[in-house]
């Protein structure tokens, strides 16, 4: 790595961290594009009318939204109890043992490849300044200061899977009633583009195999789903 590409990389915890929001954020709403698109392009199997397609469109909106609400607050709430615990663990054995602790604190650094000296020199320091986060960071890769609130992160998947999967919806209404299916199609495959390279970019990976991925994998979903939408309907069932 050159140095012009060190003095640009983020080292910042806040920086990586608002980086990783941002990330989530792309995927939750290829999340949304896909879910509702598919849905959508499976109703079209059957029917291009405006009536249906705007039902299963909202539904598929609304009620994957709150899904993906729903399961990040608990995946999050889960996480959250699981740190604070941790946390409360953590302090209880400074107060306890606060010797054992700067040993083992020591020892951490150690295993980094400090000598014992400088490991004590540092662990003091650490100690010193604030006991608890430097064992919350050397032990555990936690902040104290930065546990995850499930609202937020609800609400970031709600926001994140609406805004996406307006998108198929809006395409397929406004287009024309013989070339609706296409038109979200082409759409749909575009946005999975932009949002494919745009999650590896903030991932900080290669962006033309995971958009080649992403595309790929959401035009075989919208294939399948018209596939059978097209089946049922030529079976009488729509």
């Amino acid at each position: 790595m050159g140095e012009t590409d060190a003095r640009h990389e983020p080292h910042d915890e806040g920086v990586l961290g608002r980086l990783n929001w941002l990330r989530a954020g792309v995927l939750g709403a290829n999340d949304g594009i896909v879910s509702v698109a598919a849905v959508l392009v499976g109703v079209a199997g059957v029917t291009t009318q405006t009536g249906p397609l705007v039902t299963a469109g909202a539904a598929a909106l609304v009620g994957g939204a709150i899904s993906m609400a729903l399961g990040e607050y608990v995946s999050v709430s889960s996480q959250r109890d699981s740190e604070r615990a941790l946390i409360a663990l953590e302090r209880r054995e400074l107060e306890e043992d606060p010797e054992g602790e700067l040993a083992e604190l020591v020892g951490l650094w150690e295993q980094r490849g400090l000598d014992h000296e400088t490991a004590t020199l540092v662990a003091t320091r650490q100690t010193e300044h604030d006991a608890l986060q430097a064992h919350l960071s050397m032990e555990l890769g936690i902040d104290e200061e930065t546990v995850t609130s499930p609202w937020q992160a609800a609400a970031a998947s709600f926001l994140a899977f609406s805004v996406g999967g307006i998108l198929p919806l809006a395409a397929i209404l406004l287009a024309p009633v013989d070339v609706r299916v296409w038109v979200a199609i082409a759409v749909v495959l575009v946005a999975l583009g932009v949002t494919g390279a745009l999650g590896a970019r903030l991932g900080r990976a290669p962006w033309q195999r995971a958009t080649v991925r992403v595309v790929v994998g959401g035009g075989i979903a919208l294939a399948v789903t018209y596939g059978i939408g097209s089946l049922l309907g030529v079976a009488g069932v729509g």
